[in-house]
């Protein structure tokens, strides 16, 4: 395998893997600065050792493994600073990782972790694109439009509050559950924003890897809650959005307005979840909240075969 397939590879492992890894480092070592800085560290050594050796069977379990002995080294170097090093020693466990399949728990603790109601909103949407979808400092700042070193800057703020105020990686208990998760849904409805109408300068309009990245966290939540009418409804709503996605941009780059859409490339998949989901709420008899209304207008919009039919 030749150095670019190796880079592809790890940009395939990269995305679909970094936040499992920081989510199991977070959980394991209770630092997000460590967990990042491991992560980074073990994606970086992948293209090295991969160029040399080959794609492992599992690169996901190859990068977990790796980044945990780079946190143990880290530890280990700063504690023996500390003349702590026999407390360095105590952290290093040969325990097998855990199954991949296990860690989708860690995600959602991990994603209840940045959007704590004790970091500001701007910090919290900062905080989940770097830690959960794995954004770059450079195109988090570009999203934001501010500096990197400014975007950096923030995210370290809010790294070190969650460490210094204590803020637990857990999901929230049941009863706490319903008050934070709405902090959560309004996080990633800004996240799926951004991706569908992209602010930063030398970006493309609609960027997939944000909106398919809301949309796969708001899946998780679903999975949590799965009878609460919001998550539903914000589900709903990015899925009859993202369904318009590829008409929504001309072969220039522009952007077409729904009226002038092209209906027949509109994704039929999503367009069909998207209703279920809106006549499951509206089937409930429960008065809807903000995201279901806008779903439910979503849903009247997608519809119509022509726009002269929307009701």
């Amino acid at each position: 395998m030749n150095r670019i397939d190796v880079r592809d590879a790890v940009t395939r492992a990269h995305r679909e893997e970094w936040a499992r890894v920081v989510a199991a480092l977070t959980r394991r070592f209770g630092d997000l600065d460590i967990a990042e800085e491991a992560a980074g560290e073990a994606f970086a050594t992948a293209v090295q050792r991969w160029s040399a050796d080959g794609v492992p069977p599992n690169p996901g379990a190859w990068l977990t493994t790796t980044a945990n002995h780079r946190a143990i080294d880290r530890i280990r170097r700063e504690n023996k600073r500390d003349d702590k090093h026999r407390e360095a020693q105590l952290l290093y466990d040969d325990d097998p990782p855990e199954p991949l399949g296990a860690i989708d728990d860690e995600r959602l603790r991990l994603i209840f972790t940045c959007c704590h109601p004790a970091l500001a909103m701007e910090a919290r949407v900062a905080l989940t694109l770097r830690m959960v979808a794995g954004l770059t400092m450079p195109e988090i700042a570009r999203a934001f439009l501010v500096q990197e070193s400014a975007m950096g800057q923030r995210i370290t703020r809010a790294k070190a509050k969650i460490k210094a105020a204590r803020i637990p990686y857990r999901v929230p208990s049941g009863e706490d559950l319903p008050a934070r998760v709405s902090g959560v849904l309004a996080v990633l409805y800004l996240v799926f924003n951004e991706g569908y109408l992209a602010t930063g300068p030398d970006t493309d309009p609609v960027r997939h890897d944000l909106t398919a990245e809301a949309i796969r966290l708001t899946r998780l939540i679903r999975a949590l809650m799965p009878t609460d009418g919001e998550v539903a409804g914000l589900l709903a709503l990015m899925l009859l959005t993202e369904a318009r996605r590829t008409a929504r941009v001309s072969g220039s780059g522009e952007l077409v307005t729904l009226d002038e859409q092209d209906r027949g490339a509109w994704d039929a998949a999503l367009i069909a979840e998207g209703h279920q989901l809106v006549r499951g709420r509206l089937a409930s008899g429960m008065a809807p909240g903000r995201y279901q209304i806008l779903a439910a207008i979503n849903a009247v919009h997608t519809s119509a075969r022509d726009v002269r039919d929307t009701d």
